[in-house]
């Protein structure tokens, strides 16, 4: 189990590869707000639903400030189809070992289907300007969330 980040924290910083498998570094989005979501798959029901409503959401969030980075285990092809599937257009990270998820408090027990099980936790942790953790949220519903993440940081 990984400690999970609190205000004002300062994560470590990561560079992994994006749906094409170019490396995108955290600290290239220092001095700009950013969503870091960590999913755990690619084309699951959830995560599709997840994934969409930040989409959908992208042009208020960024109206406001914020970039959006969604993070998963999948590798880059599989990041790749569900970004076009779907009109995703903002990147998608393949975090495979799930070394940056552990680092971040994103991986852990979680129930599953009624049994407990150690993977990804859907959370959502925001940085401000300077990097530094704004609102860090775990276990999150798919459903819903960005809508309480957006009143959470004052955005209509």
């Amino acid at each position: 189990m990984s400690n999970q980040l609190s205000t004002g924290d300062v994560p470590e910083s990561f560079s992994l590869p994006d749906a094409h498998g170019v490396p995108v570094n955290l600290d290239e989005y220092r001095g700009r707000s950013v969503v870091v979501y960590f999913y755990p798959k690619a084309e699951t029901p959830g995560c599709t639903t997840e994934a969409c409503d930040f989409r959908d959401n992208l042009a208020s969030l960024q109206g406001a400030g914020y970039s959006v980075l969604g993070i998963s285990p999948d590798d880059p092809d599989a990041l790749e189809s569900f970004s076009s599937n779907h009109g995703l257009t903002y990147p998608l990270l393949s975090d495979e070992d799930h070394a940056v998820a552990k680092a971040w408090g994103a991986y852990g027990e979680k129930e599953f289907k009624g049994k407990t099980v150690t993977g990804i936790l859907r959370s959502t942790v925001v940085l401000n300007s300077g990097g530094k953790v704004e609102f860090a949220q775990y276990d999150v519903n798919a459903e819903g969330h960005v809508a309480e993440l957006k009143s959470a940081l004052g955005i209509s």
